[in-house]
């Protein structure tokens, strides 16, 4: 038996995630069996399983890992791009990946099973406090160039300030999934309102 290449095996789990994403946003999570993986894929309960030992479970907090770790990619190009980014900019860069991202509405899904099954809240876990040190990264660099705005030291602040930029993205997806007169765009707008100080 010939053996799969890695890039193969990555490909497929890609697959497999695309599949996962758009059943669990127009499902939801709950409504989504395995069956239901292998209609919208055409592929075995086995190959899903192969690639996904624990299940649905696992490709819930996959591919919600996939859309997070997106926004940490788009930070690292943005800074790259041109130097450190100012907390409003950095807001902005994450709401605005969110915005684009065809599956974000996962998200707030995948936060009530966090809080009601362990497993689901490990995953998770691990995935959030990858971008909130990543955004924490970029606050401090930030800090440390402009000293006189932060007050005391950069690394300290940017330690403080992580978890409440991490915390606009949530509540913009919250309020684009609940309220019908969401304004995106008037929410992106006010953030440089919001964050004078």
């Amino acid at each position: 038996m010939p053996k799969v290449s890695d890039e193969y095996r990555a490909a497929r789990r890609e697959e497999i995630l695309d599949v996962a994403l758009r059943c669990f946003a127009e499902r939801g999570y709950a409504k989504t069996s395995i069956a239901d993986l292998v209609e919208a894929s055409g592929l075995s309960a086995g190959a899903i399983y192969g690639n996904f030992p624990d299940g649905k479970k696992e490709l819930f907090a996959s591919a919600a890992a996939r859309v997070l770790e997106s926004r940490r990619i788009e930070l690292d190009a943005r800074r790259r791009d041109g130097g450190p980014l100012a907390p409003g900019e950095i807001i902005a860069t994450l709401l605005t990946g969110i915005r684009t991202e065809p599956f974000s509405d996962v998200l707030p899904q995948l936060w009530a099973e966090a809080i009601v099954d362990p497993e689901i809240h490990g995953l998770v876990q691990v995935v959030f406090l990858r971008l909130r040190g990543a955004i924490g990264a970029q606050l401090a660099e930030w800090a440390r160039a402009h000293p006189d705005r932060v007050g005391g030291d950069p690394d300290a602040w940017a330690e403080r300030v992580a978890p409440v930029v991490l915390s606009a993205a949530p509540g913009f997806i919250l309020q684009r999934a609940l309220f019908d007169d969401f304004d995106e765009q008037a929410y992106l707008d006010a953030l440089g309102e919001a964050l004078v100080h």
